[in-house]
């Protein structure tokens, strides 16, 4: 992956008005990704970080934040906030300068539950985030679910599983 094409959005649900996306009874099949390469990103909002590069062409702009809560413990809803940075992303995707290009949509969990658990519940945050972006007009064949669990987990307390929690957006080139 080109790192001038990395999209990495963190999304968090912590906020009151959070919605449940709903889930399919199977979840779509999911594919390993290996370790990205690394991503200079600025906070979008208290729950999403955005690549530079990526902010730039798409036109976006942010303040700066360096505090990011992300998904509640065992949680998969997105909040306004989220869904606000969503929208904007759709747009870039579907008729922005970005139109026609594939993002892989890879879940992550804290190391709290077992590694199937886990799995899954990455597994679920991504397809959330893949569903919105679906129902805002992103092409399904321009969107990869992944997880990744918690196998790059690297918290150790409440402060670090909150930063494990999230989902990563990687433009593909």
């Amino acid at each position: 992956m080109n790192p001038r094409y990395a999209l990495l959005i963190l999304i968090g649900c912590s906020h009151p008005q959070a919605v449940k996306a709903p889930l399919p009874a199977t979840p779509p099949p999911t594919e390993a990704v290996t370790s990205p390469a690394p991503v200079k990103e600025t906070a979008a909002s208290p729950n999403i970080a955005v690549s530079d590069d990526l902010a730039q062409k798409c036109k976006l702009s942010f303040e700066n934040v360096t505090a990011a809560p992300k998904f509640q413990y065992d949680d998969v809803q997105l909040v306004q906030q989220d869904r606000d940075v969503l929208d904007r992303v759709a747009t870039c995707l579907t008729t922005g300068p970005l139109k026609g290009k594939k993002v892989t949509l890879v879940g992550r969990a804290d190391p709290r539950g077992t590694e199937e658990y886990n799995l899954g519940l990455g597994t679920r945050r991504a397809h959330t985030v893949g569903t919105y972006l679906e129902h805002l007009g992103v092409a399904p064949q321009q969107l990869a679910e992944s997880t990744r669990g918690s196998t790059q987990a690297q918290g150790n307390d409440e402060a670090g599983w909150r930063t494990d929690r999230r989902v990563d957006l990687d433009l593909q080139d």
